[in-house]
């Protein structure tokens, strides 16, 4: 599949194309590729190799339109150890998300590591997940889907092996990092327990807690949806790569009827 998710305009300015839209509206985007993007401008940020980004978290202001996107990053406390950076992606002059990430620097800690769930099967191992009538087809068609259990056509928990199939920004490659953001989003579409031809589910925020560095294509969300009684909703998710656990999810959903 040819394409990517944004076309660099130069200046921190990004045009989104038809890729990035979600499941709500071919207006709007799936946060996977905003996400990354801003991820991506973390990258950049005053970078250093040593270090691991071990935590960002989204505040989703408002609906990423598909359009242009200015997207800015900055350290706000610096250190040797650990830095605190944030972003802001803006579109026209209203910003839609805020972002904080804490960095931390690297150390050896290989013969101590431990903890975390089991490794999950391969991808190869998964059988391909469709895409059910009433999703939109932007982003959902831009990725390859396969699942270990559940997905969108089931409706509860679900473990599902997932990569992108076009870079993130044209002419570039996309780095193992951004590649896992893409994915990190869709914990609460592949878990849902409602039928989104009836209920709008839509979370307000994303968290991503990372202890190792991703590697690879694919990314797996082993992932749950709880809904409340007063209109709110938790998705959480294990995140993997080929090599095994790599980090957590938890996104805050609005829950309404559709009327």
């Amino acid at each position: 599949m040819g394409g990517a998710f944004y076309e660099p305009r130069g200046g921190g300015r990004y045009l989104s194309t038809e890729l990035t839209a979600g499941p709500w509206s071919s207006d709007s985007q799936h946060f996977g590729p905003p996400s990354a993007l801003i991820v991506r401008e973390l990258e950049r940020c005053a970078p250093r190799q040593d270090a691991v980004l071990s935590r960002v978290v989204f505040e989703i202001l408002g609906p990423v339109p598909v359009a242009e996107l200015e997207v800015r990053a900055r350290v706000e406390r610096p250190g040797r150890t650990v830095e605190l950076l944030s972003a802001e992606l803006t579109a026209g002059s209203r910003p839609v998300v805020k972002a904080h990430a804490w960095r931390i620097s690297g150390a050896d800690t290989a013969a101590i590591a431990a903890g975390g769930p089991g490794r999950l099967e391969p991808p190869e191992a998964a059988g391909p997940m469709g895409i059910p009538d009433g999703w939109g087809r932007g982003y959902l068609d831009a990725m390859e889907w396969r699942t270990l259990r559940g997905g969108l056509f089931d409706q509860g928990g679900a473990t599902v092996w997932v990569r992108p199939l076009v870079d993130l920004v044209d002419g570039e490659k996309t780095t193992a990092l951004q590649r896992l953001f893409t994915v990190a989003d869709s914990a609460s579409g592949v878990s849902s327990l409602l039928d989104i031809r009836q209920w709008i589910f839509i979370n307000t925020d994303l968290s991503v807690h990372l202890h190792r560095r991703p590697t690879g294509d694919w990314f797996a969300l082993d992932a749950e949806t709880t809904i409340g009684p007063g209109g709110v909703g938790l998705a959480t998710s294990a995140l993997h790569d080929e090599a095994g656990p790599v980090g957590r999810t938890a996104q805050a959903l609005v829950v309404r009827p559709r009327t």
